[in-house]
């Protein structure tokens, strides 16, 4: 029988997660793409929308260790979509990544708390069950079109530390069931992108649904609120192309796990705010 190891279970805004604690990487062995398609199933595994490792950078070995460790922090978040893709980064992920962190006593929660992730250096911070990662710069690439169907729609690029594509629908069940991959611009995104729909619910407030690549539909994607916010303002005209916003902007981004708040600030910082939480943990032999 395999061996057995400990794992958590957490989520920000219901966009769940497997995290497996192996902090000096001494106990987890290969993350495969079909182990972590055991763990997230969520019929014969634990499930969730990814697998989160918490793992030092010092002891993270993977072919891009370099990366990692050019980083200035501690820790790693090693992400896995749940089709056991790798992916930049996971804006929900590294809350309940942090918390996990907290819960644990392994880093000050008074403190900002530096994350190496595959999109960069990240920085939280808590105020008691909320948390806030600052998502760095976003970079606003041009326009694109996506599809459902029959149905298309013209979207915006924006990319923060992983791809998106925001498209603003008249109502969210336009998108359908989204069981199937929207259709998207190859050549745009040729690693894939995560799809949101947006409607607008009233000043500085709207809602959305996503296609995560790697994953499908999920009830929340962090980086997807932090994209809609800046493709919510530039069309609103809240902020003007190319240039950072002239004083912070906030908006209430509803996703079907919840409500996060996301602020895009004067010296172009995109800052995401919400819970984070972990509901369990165990041992597993997947």
């Amino acid at each position: 029988m395999p061996e057995s190891y400990a794992f958590l279970k957490g989520h920000g805004t219901e966009n769940d997660f497997v995290l497996l604690p192996d902090h000096d990487g001494s106990i987890h062995g290969e993350l495969t793409p079909e182990r972590v398609r055991a763990l997230c199933d969520r019929r014969a595994g634990i499930g969730g929308d990814g697998v989160v490792r918490v793992i030092r950078t010092a002891a993270y070995d993977g072919p891009d260790a370099a990366l990692v460790r050019g980083q200035d922090a501690e820790w790693f978040m090693d992400y896995r979509n749940s089709d056991g893709s790798l992916s930049e980064m996971c804006g929900n992920g590294i809350r309940v990544f942090v918390r996990h962190l907290v819960d644990a006593g392994l880093v000050d929660a008074s403190a900002p708390v530096p994350v190496a992730t595959r999109g960069g250096l990240k920085t939280l911070t808590l105020d008691d069950d909320l948390v806030t990662a600052d998502m760095g710069r976003p970079k606003v690439l041009g326009q694109t079109v996506v599809g459902v169907g029959l149905h298309s729609w013209p979207a915006r690029h924006v990319d923060m530390g992983n791809p998106h594509a925001v498209a603003l629908v008249d109502a969210l069940e336009d998108a359908g069931t989204l069981y199937d991959e929207p259709a998207y611009d190859r050549e745009t995104y040729p690693h894939g992108v995560n799809v949101e729909f947006v409607v607008r619910r009233g000043e500085r407030h709207v809602a959305m649904r996503v296609h995560e690549r790697g994953s499908g539909e999920t009830r929340s994607c962090g980086t997807g609120a932090c994209a809609v916010m800046v493709a919510s303002a530039l069309a609103d005209g809240l902020v003007a192309e190319g240039t950072p916003p002239t004083a912070d902007v906030s908006y209430r981004v509803d996703v079907p796990g919840g409500t996060l708040t996301v602020s895009w600030t004067a010296d172009d910082r995109v800052l995401l705010t919400g819970p984070a939480v972990v509901v369990a943990s165990g041992t597993t032999c997947l």
